[in-house]
Parts: structure tokens; sequence; C-alpha cells
């Protein structure tokens, strides 16, 4: 067979043009808003057809731009034809980077070719844009709107066609060389321009796997934006289909949107093929001269033999569509807007049109935690990551409040006092094109329908919610703040921070830990770290009060126990986040609390007791640095800010981002100090200087007089400010800063004393101890 004649309408992919193409795409990427994500394994990505949702225009490049980022492979894909109607620069382009036209006479074998080179096809088997995300018909069955039809139609076979003719090829190829027909493997080898015989013969050997993906994007929006302006500056009169588009398609690129593409399991044709199948095949394979004659099986088959494999074919075909299509629906990436709107569907659908706030966000937590016990779908990291999610119980959750105002602003939910009121505009029919701007929350809970599992927790999570206790919910914060810890080590422990974290040599366990006796004198107590260290430190005084009765939580301020280069992004509101979170956990165990601080977890505890009287009882301030012995501190504030101009006027990180550290426990300390951190702990001296007047509660302040960090000033400073009743200083010999982890001059007997006569009598006078 004369290869010009198949073959020759259509270049070849342009190596060149491609690779520009995908430095250009590069360069954009890392200039737009959107956050893309590939998740898949090499082995998923050695598949040879790889499929995807189709929900906006910008994502019909972004698959072949990540699998060339991943793998260095190069892909082919499908366009409309009246992108090619004309010889044009932009036709000549799409060719050149491997796009072929939809209706090309020779489509199938065009693509089964580019396999056999190695090449990956991409292709959208819903074969439009699926604006309202609806996927499953009132049957239950997978079916999407097409606006040509203006009905509900299945989704393309194109894929499994495309799998199985490279399949049936395949076996071509293999009974040929079983036959020793060498002259045919040649012809074949020259025909789709391979490098070898062994190239072919290898990839016949090898099954066409099929990769169902998700594309899911985070959020929604439906906002004004550049980019529809833009347009229309130089556009008359925009129909409202293409200003649609340009809303929805302009938030994506130029605001802060999440887009994941989840790759399932491959796909096997040979899956759903009968014995009879296959044996049929084999009867046939013989019969076939080129790939163009397996593909003509399905209009001009030859006899009656190819006719009846046509037919299994096409049923094996739809089989396949149903298998992969599956597949690609419940790889949704579920994010809080699906558990929201999946909730709000699920109250309108049994009558219920209003729901108490509180109640709302706790069924969407208690439903977020049950789901992270479920490994079989997938979660945005925004469910996986408590810092995203541990305010959801106060309804102050920055992506539940971007929610919920959409919603409002669309006329779909009215918040009034403690309720949520849903209109009934939430079940009305809207238009195709309209509906992404009138009912996100429809398009939320569409895209989560053909996950059962997101339905059957928020229903579960509706039933419990009333049934869940505080120990329950103080048990999942208190978990949260270690997976909290988990993913923080998991950012900073990447390539770019090796420099410091190669340095570094802290080994003990930094995890938050929670005490509980075995017999409860009904008193908790927060113990809070130093800078630079992590609750290592203060263990071993934990376990001291553990054996009096205290029940003990230490929390882990953030950016600790991690790396230098995470604390350098902290602040000390998020340190005193961090103790806050902690008093809540603990509140639920113990009504009465007392906080122990270590430096400048004493600052922490200082400010808690000033702000939070009413939650603590007594504070224990160890070693604050108010006061510096080495006095270069003061220069902190002037080198921070060089730091901060150097890096706004370049790419450079600072003059000195980090200075040396010997610690004096170097198994729990960083030994590289953020400049950034130590200006933080200045910000947090100033703030408690100014607020220790306020503090009414009994306070122990102790400090050794030959700290080497902290001045001994610091506690008489403190001392005349504080507007305690009770207050007192004791100080420890010794040269140690560490002298509270070491228990130097009987620190811990000192502060023992200080609970047992000034604490415990005011909680257990007229109590028993509880068991």
């Amino acid at each position: 067979m004369d290869i010009k004649n198949v073959y020759d309408d259509l270049k070849d992919i342009d190596v060149k043009t491609y690779d520009w193409s995908i430095n250009i795409i590069r360069s954009l990427t890392k200039m737009l808003k959107v956050n893309m994500k590939l998740h898949a394994d090499q082995q998923v990505l050695q598949g040879d057809i790889f499929l995807c949702n189709h929900f906006s225009r910008f994502e019909t490049f972004i698959p072949q731009f990540l699998i060339y980022e991943e793998t260095g492979a190069y892909c082919c894909a499908i366009a409309s034809a009246e992108f090619f109607t004309n010889d044009t620069v932009f036709a000549t382009y799409l060719n050149n980077i491997g796009v072929i036209p939809h209706d090309h006479h020779q489509l199938f074998a065009n693509l089964a070719r580019q396999v056999f080179l190695g090449r990956k096809v991409i292709i959208f088997p819903e074969g439009g844009m699926v604006k309202d995300h609806r996927v499953i018909d009132k049957q239950g069955k997978y079916s999407i709107y097409s606006r040509i039809a203006g009905e509900r139609r299945k989704q393309h076979t194109g894929a499994a066609v495309l799998a199985q003719g490279i399949e049936a090829f395949k076996a071509t190829i293999r009974n040929a060389y079983s036959n020793k027909d060498i002259d045919r493997l040649m012809q074949w080898k020259q025909e789709m321009k391979l490098d070898s015989l062994d190239q072919l013969l290898a990839t016949a050997l090898k099954p066409t796997l099929i990769v169902p993906s998700n594309i899911t994007f985070y959020p929604i929006r439906s906002s004004d934006n550049l980019l529809l302006k833009g347009v229309e500056l130089f556009a008359d009169g925009l129909t409202l289909r293409h200003t649609e588009e340009l809303l929805v398609e302009g938030n994506i690129i130029l605001k802060d949107t999440d887009m994941d593409l989840r790759m399932g399991e491959p796909v096997d044709p040979h899956d759903v093929w009968h014995w009879w199948n296959k044996y049929l095949l084999t009867m046939v394979s013989s019969e076939f001269k080129s790939l163009d004659e397996v593909f003509s099986l399905y209009v001009s088959p030859k006899n009656w033999k190819q006719k009846l494999l046509g037919y299994y074919f096409r049923k094996n075909a739809k089989a396949t569509r149903n298998q992969y299509m599956e597949e690609i629906y419940t790889n949704v990436t579920i994010n809080l807007s699906h558990l929201a709107s999946t909730l709000i569907m699920y109250c309108m659908q049994r009558g219920q049109h209003q729901v108490n706030k509180h109640c709302f966000y706790k069924t969407l937590y208690v439903a977020i935690k049950e789901l992270q016990n479920n490994k079989k779908i997938n979660l945005h990291r925004s469910l996986l990551n408590p810092d995203e999610y541990n305010d959801l119980l106060e309804g102050e959750s920055k992506r539940f409040e971007h929610f919920i105002c959409v919603a409002e602003a669309s006329g779909l939910i009215v918040s009034y006092h403690d309720n949520y009121q849903f209109s009934p505009k939430l079940c009305e029919e809207y238009n195709f094109d309209t509906i992404r701007m009138e009912n996100l929350i429809a398009v939320y809970n569409n895209e989560a329908e053909p996950i059962k599992v997101v339905r059957d927790a928020l229903i579960k999570a509706v039933k419990k919610c009333e049934k869940v206790t505080k120990e329950q919910l103080a048990e999942w914060a208190f978990n949260d703040e270690i997976i909290s810890l988990a993913w923080d080590i998991k950012r900073f422990s990447k390539s770019r921070y090796e420099d410091i974290n190669q340095r570094e040599t802290f080994k003990e366990n930094p995890e938050p830990f929670l005490l509980k006796p075995k017999k409860n004198n009904g008193i908790g107590i927060i113990l809070i770290h130093g800078l630079l260290a992590s609750p290592a430190e203060l263990r071993g005084y934990a376990v001291e009060l553990l054996t009096q009765g205290y029940t003990v939580l230490a929390v882990r301020l953030k950016g600790h126990g991690t790396s230098p280069y995470d604390l350098r992004t902290r602040t000390y509101e998020d340190w005193y986040r961090s103790v806050l979170r902690g008093v809540k956990i603990l509140r639920v165990y113990c009504e009465s609390i007392v906080v122990i601080g270590f430096s400048t977890g004493g600052g922490l505890a200082l400010k808690l007791a000033a702000e939070n009287g009413d939650k603590v009882i007594a504070v224990v301030a160890v070693a604050v640095p108010l006061k510096f012995v080495d006095k270069s501190f003061a220069f902190i504030p002037l080198l921070h800010g060089t730091n901060r101009l150097v890096k706004w006027v370049s790419s450079i990180e600072g003059v000195k981002p980090f200075v040396e550290n010997n610690p004096e426990h170097k198994t729990i300390n960083y030994s590289n100090v953020p400049v950034k951190s130590l200006y933080e702990l200045r910000r947090l001296m100033e703030n408690i200087e100014e607020k220790v007047v306020d503090i009414k509660i009994p306070t122990l302040l102790v400090h050794a007089d030959n700290d080497p960090v902290v001045d001994i000033e610091s506690a008489h400073i403190i001392l005349k400010k504080l507007g305690a009743e009770y207050k007192k200083v004791v100080t420890i010999h010794s040269d140690r800063h560490g002298f509270l982890m070491e228990n130097i001059g009987g620190a811990w007997e000192h502060i023992n004393s200080f609970l047992e006569n000034k604490v415990l009598p005011q909680v257990l006078d007229g109590k028993e101890i509880s068991n």
C-alpha cells in the first residue's frame, strides 16, 4: 500500500513548533492565577488514550501540557473541523502540533498511527462543554445535554472505537509475526514511519489503555473580570453565550482557581470482550491489510465475519464507553462547595427550606471528618488540610464565606439571624448557557452527584449532628492539629528548602500531645513551648503534671517542628491562634484551665491571660524575653525591613533571611533562626507589654539569674505592670535558658507549689476529685 494515499494529507507533529508552544504555555501558566495540579502515577501515564470531561475552553490544551511536563511525551488531539475549513496560518499551526479535524476521513487510522509512534491521544468524549455538569439523567444513566440536538444524549464512543481498532491491528501484527510474514511487517513499519521493526512489534505486544481523567475547577466564579471587559472594548454585541463563557473562563485564568486533573484507573477494552469476540478477532485479523481496513469494519465490512466482528465492536464500544465515563465522573475532586451544595439540595428535596447556621456548619464539618476516612473518593486539599477548614464550625471559613456570598448575590440563599433561607430558585430549570451565572449551587450539586458516597455521608452527618458530643468534636480538633503538622512537614520538605533543612538536627517528635490522668483533679493545663522548639521540650514536665492529676495539652505553635522556612512564613498571630485552638479543645475536658508558657510561649501565655481571662484561672510565664542579653536584638526590625525591601525589588530572599543558632537542645530546636521570626517576637513582646496590666488572675513569673538569652530585668518590668492581685517572681540560679526543660534549680517544684497553693484550693473547694 502506498503510504502517500493514506497519511500524507496530514502533517506529522512538528517537534519544534510543539516545543515552543509548550514553552509559551509554561510561561503563561506562571503569569495566570490558575493553579494546575496533576494527580497521576507513572504507571497510569504510560497509557495511550487520555480522556477528559469538558467544562471550559481553557482546559482543552492543559492535558497535553501536563503530560508533556511529566513524561516528555507528545500528544495529538481532535478539534472541530471549523478550524480547518480554510488553509489559514492557524489551521497549519494546529496540524503542526498534532491536532486533527474531527471529520477527517481517516481520523481513527491517523490517531492509531500516533499511538504506534509512541504519542498520546487526548479526547474529550462529551463532544462539547457540559456547563451544567449534569451528567446523570432522571433514570440514573449517564447522559449530557447537546446544544446541537437540543436534547440529552449519551457520551461518544470514539475513544472505545479507537482502542478496539488499535487492539485489532495489534492482533493482525502478531498474526503476521507468527506466520513470519516479514514483508507485510516491513510494509506497516514504513507506512507508519516507525524507526524500526522492533518498535512495531513492541507496541503490538503492549495493551492499549484508555486513561479516564477528571478536570475539576475550584472555585467556579462568574463575576466580572478583565478578560470580558477587554473583549467588550473590541467586539460589539456579544451574545449571552459568549458573555457567560468569558465570565467563567476569565475568572478561571485571572483569579485564584485550582484546577485538578485527576487520572483514574486505566480501562482495557479487552475487559468487556467475551471469549467468542476474541476468537472471532483471531479469525479475522489475518484479513486486514492496513489500519484503514480495521476501522472500515463499522461501515463497510468485506464478509460476514467482519460484519459480525463489527457488530460486536459497536456493542463492546458502548460497554467500554460506560466504563470510562463512570471512571471520569467518579474522579471529581470534591470540595467544600460540593458538600454545601449537595446538603442544600438534599434539604430542598425533603421540603426543608431553611436551616440553622450552626447546625449547617456542624453538619459540613462532621461530613468532612467522615469522608476523610473514605479512601475511595478524592477530596480537595482544602478538605484534607485542617488550616483550610478548622474555622468552619464558627462559620468563618474563607472558602465557605465565598460560597455563601455568591449564593446570596444570586438570590439562592437569604441569610438572616441564625438561619439560612433557601430560595425556590434553586430547583428551577435554567438555560444551559446561563446556569453557571445564575445557579452555581445546582452546578456543584450536579458535579458531585455521580459520587453517591458524598450524599450518603452528608445524610449520615445530618442524622449524626445532634448526637455528636463535645468530646468527639474535641477529639477531631486535636487530630486536626496532628494532621496540620503532617501537611506543614510535607509542604516544607521540598528540594527548594534543602539549603537550610539539611543543616537542621532536630529529630524529637514535634507533635502536640494530650495527656489524661486516671484520676482527674478537674484542672487542665496548656503548655506552650518556646521559639524554634516544639512540644517535645515540655514533655518531661507534662508527665510530672499528669502524675498529679492534671489534664495536660501541649500545643504546637505554627511553623515549629517542620522547617525554619515554615517558621519564616508565620506571624505571632498565627502562634497565638494555635494557643486558642488548644484552649478550645482542653475546655471540653476541664472547666478550669491554667496556662504555662516557656520563653516565647510565656509571652503568649500572658497574652492569653490578658485577653481571655475568663477562660483561664492562672498563668505561669517562664523566661519571657521582653529584654535580651544580646543588645543587637534591637537592630532586628532594621534588618527585617532591609530584607523586605531587597525581596520586593529583586528575586533575592533578602540580605540575611536567617541567622545561625547554637541551641542548647539540638534534637528539639532549629539551628537557623528566620530574621522575620525574631521580628515577630519583638512585635509580640511590644503587644504584651501593653496588655499585662489587664491580667487579673494569679500570675507566677519564673526567670533564671544568669540566663544567656533573656535579661532578668524582663521579669521585673512585667511584674511592675501586671494588674493581677497575686503576682510573684521566682528566680532560679542557672546559666541555661532551657532551665524549665531540664528542671534546674527546682523549677518544676516552684510551679507545682504555685498550683497547689493558689490554684487547686479555688477549684477543689467543695469538690471531689473525679475518676
